[in-house]
């Protein structure tokens, strides 16, 4: 596939990204190669969705212990409560819709949007792009709107790329959807929810993590919203520094979410969890 054709192809040589490449998929080698990965993979799998959800809710401004994450029931109590019942029904609804992404990535978006509003959000605005003058609740990122236009020429562009698909490696094909959504705040609410699990998808749509166990927004919560902002004006300065920047940083997040999986082997192995 030509460069042309293939637009992301030329991410994949930009200044450092072949060393991060290489070094996320060394930490996901590792963790598949965990002795209690082959015997409890199931188990490891449902504990890095409840981390994954929690690191997602935090960035979104419910910054929650763990344990009080997987001790609650009910998540509609307040706004807090409510993102992160947003989170954990994404991280539980990603999983349904790996085929479907193949095919129809907006298709999948309108129905993460959809999730994540739940039953009590209005509902002429749930599950679609937003339209002209509607205004978009995301008080995390403060970088211009781009207009309802340009939102909906970049989402279909966006789509292309996942269909056609790409010579890049998975971990740059996750960050460029990851941060297209961040900046173009397609819907009215959840855009940093949604973008995160849409990542999720694509890392285990690839085959880089089919078992869903290296979470990357856990890795994003540990780094820290401001090195998450900072790097994500990467991304949106369109240079091929600032994306590198980008890559390097959802890189090291993968490898954080690989890290927090080996230590939850590490403690069953122990008999601690």
């Amino acid at each position: 596939m030509s460069s042309a054709a293939d637009p992301l192809a030329a991410l994949g040589s930009l200044q450092g990204v072949a060393e991060t490449v290489d070094s996320v998929r060394k930490a996901v080698d590792r963790v598949y190669g965990h002795r209690i990965m082959r015997r409890r993979s199931a188990e490891l799998t449902s504990e890095a969705a409840l981390r994954g959800a929690r690191g997602s809710a935090a960035l979104s401004g419910a910054d929650w212990a763990l344990e009080e994450v997987r001790r609650r029931t009910d998540f509609g109590a307040d706004p807090e409560a409510r993102t992160v019942g947003a989170a954990l029904r994404l991280t539980a609804e990603a999983g349904q819709l790996l085929s479907i992404w193949r095919q129809s990535p907006l298709r999948v978006l309108a129905r993460l949007h959809l999730v994540a509003s739940g039953s009590t959000a209005d509902g002429d605005v749930v599950g679609r792009p937003r339209l002209a003058g509607e205004p978009v609740d995301e008080p995390l990122i403060e970088q211009p709107l781009p207009s309802a236009d340009e939102v909906a020429g970049r989402l279909d562009g966006l789509s292309r790329l996942v269909i056609a698909g790409s010579a890049a490696p998975a971990l740059v094909l996750s960050a460029v959807v990851h941060g297209e959504l961040l900046a173009l705040r397609p819907f009215a609410s959840h855009n940093g929810l949604v973008a995160r699990t849409a990542e999720r998808i694509v890392l285990i749509n690839s085959g880089l993590d089919p078992k869903a166990v290296c979470p990357a927004e856990v890795g994003h919560a540990e780094l820290g919203r401001e090195a998450y902002l900072n790097a994500f004006a990467g991304y949106v300065s369109g240079t091929g520094e600032g994306m590198a920047q980008w890559i390097a940083h959802c890189g090291r997040a993968v490898e954080l979410g690989a890290r927090e999986t080996t230590a939850v082997c590490e403690a069953l192995q122990r008999g601690a969890a």
